[in-house]
């Protein structure tokens, strides 16, 4: 799908009107049949094929509101919303902890409970009543199935030569699933330093720094990369299209793989200039139908508790972190210091 392309025209006819967007929904934008996301990648699919895909044209066909959909890694579209918060262009902000979070403490979400948020976990929902997970997910790893006969099994094989210029993962604090490979990496490796020495020794592999994780896919499929990182649902949409793309989590040498939860979450925007639609959205998005679609036609997990997928793709989902130890990352101690983690990531790797 050209991305580049949808992106550059969403973001042209969102700067033809900027007299609409300036009032916070109290002018006749208000009134516009149209509900502009920013959202990080990997719930829209290649081929229109995605949940986005399918439940923008439900939304659209049952509201008669237009979507305007604008993609980019998760720390991208926070800054975006941060830089218009005078004049708020977005409606609704979908993006991955510790994002959401940095979005909530610039106070670029107002407070929205959508109908069904009570079905959600309170863990994977704001304290403060700004922000709902829509589509629960994982961190995980890629691997090319057709070039590996298996896939690593930990941190440390990815430092042989196998792996020269053949490796690569999005950016920390810039893309959400790049921010998790530091979380992981504290995580397994037992603090900031010795996964900083890791990382530092890794960088003579990496290809290099990547805004967007969901582009790291089609190069592994192709077998331009060996490894990259990504997350569960993403990826395991991509797989459909993409036969040789294997998810995996690797592990510490002498460790058990891990991974943690990584879930879309969403706020309605502070003085966003559709309001009424944002919130139409939003309840949309956490409704039982769209929710049921998640795993069918997303290729993640339901947010919401009381529904039970039981079709192929979560019986598969099941299977794929069957075994994977699920640990909670500290938000709070992320989003604190997550410039700190990102600025120690940059002096270990020169990047």
């Amino acid at each position: 799908m050209p991305r580049n392309t949808l992106k550059l025209a969403t973001a042209l006819s969102l700067l033809a009107t900027p007299v609409l967007s300036a009032c916070g929904g109290n002018s006749a934008a208000a009134d516009e049949k149209v509900v502009t996301v920013y959202s990080a990648d990997g719930l829209k699919g290649e081929k229109g094929d995605g949940w986005y895909d399918r439940i923008f044209k439900d939304f659209e066909k049952q509201t008669g509101i237009k979507v305007e959909y604008v993609e980019g890694g998760s720390g991208e579209m926070v800054q975006r919303a941060a830089r218009e918060k005078r004049n708020p262009l977005a409606d609704v902000i979908v993006t991955l902890p510790p994002f959401i979070q940095q979005a909530d403490g610039k106070g670029l979400l107002q407070k929205y409970a959508p109908k069904g948020s009570d079905q959600v976990s309170g863990a994977d929902k704001g304290a403060e009543g700004t922000w709902t997970s829509v589509v629960n997910n994982y961190f995980g790893f890629i691997y090319n199935k057709k070039e590996l006969k298996q896939a690593p099994a930990t941190w440390e094989e990815l430092l042989e030569g196998t792996y020269k210029n053949k490796l690569q993962y999005s950016t920390p604090g810039v893309a959400g699933d790049g921010t998790a490979v530091l979380i992981k990496a504290m995580h397994d490796f037992g603090g900031e330093k010795p996964a900083m020495d890791y990382l530092a020794e890794l960088q003579s592999n990496n290809v290099g720094p990547s805004a967007s994780t969901g582009k790291l896919a089609p190069k592994v499929d192709k077998g331009e990369l060996l490894v990259a990182n990504g997350d569960v649902q993403m990826n395991f949409a991509q797989s459909k299209t993409m036969p040789n793309l294997g998810i995996w989590f690797p592990a510490k040498d002498g460790g058990k793989p891990t991974t943690f939860a990584l879930p879309y979450a969403a706020g309605l925007v502070t003085d966003a200039p559709h309001t009424e639609n944002g919130r139409k959205l939003l309840d949309f998005m956490l409704s039982q139908d769209a929710q049921k679609q998640v795993s069918e036609i997303g290729g993640g997990f339901s947010a919401r508790q009381d529904v039970k997928a039981t079709d192929a793709n979560a019986t598969a989902l099941a299977e794929i972190i069957d075994g994977v130890e699920v640990f909670e990352p500290d938000w709070d101690d992320i989003d604190k210091n997550l410039t700190s983690y990102v600025d120690a990531w940059k002096s270990a790797t020169d990047s």
